[in-house]
């Protein structure tokens, strides 16, 4: 008998996901989810974690840097083994990926 938890890549996904909303964009008061900067997220069976990610702007002054902030953070989720933040300009972020509640926050509505 196996006393050791384990958690399915669905529900370490979206764990990954919470940990994800409480990332915030430095210059825009919204979470990087809910902003729609997140393109991908990848769960093996393994506890391997990839995620594609954009920003809102190829100059954005925490290109160099943020992605590691979001390595670090998922990687204090419980079950993941090895985190890996690409980051991506293709497609590129517009104001349309946000959701529906990050656009009714920002007024846009």
């Amino acid at each position: 008998m196996n006393d050791q938890y384990t958690i399915s890549p669905e529900q370490l996904k979206e764990e990954v996901i919470e940990v994800l909303k409480t990332i915030y964009d430095p210059e825009i008061p919204i979470n990087i989810y809910e902003l729609g900067l997140i393109y991908k997220v990848d769960v093996s069976n393994s506890g391997n974690v990839s995620i594609d990610m954009t920003l809102t702007a190829p100059g954005c002054p925490v290109a160099q840097s943020f992605p590691g902030d979001v390595e670090s953070r998922v990687m204090s989720v419980e079950g993941v083994k090895k985190a890996h933040v690409e980051l991506v300009w293709d497609p590129q972020w517009t104001k349309d990926m946000m959701s529906e509640a990050a656009q009714l926050q920002l007024g846009m509505f």
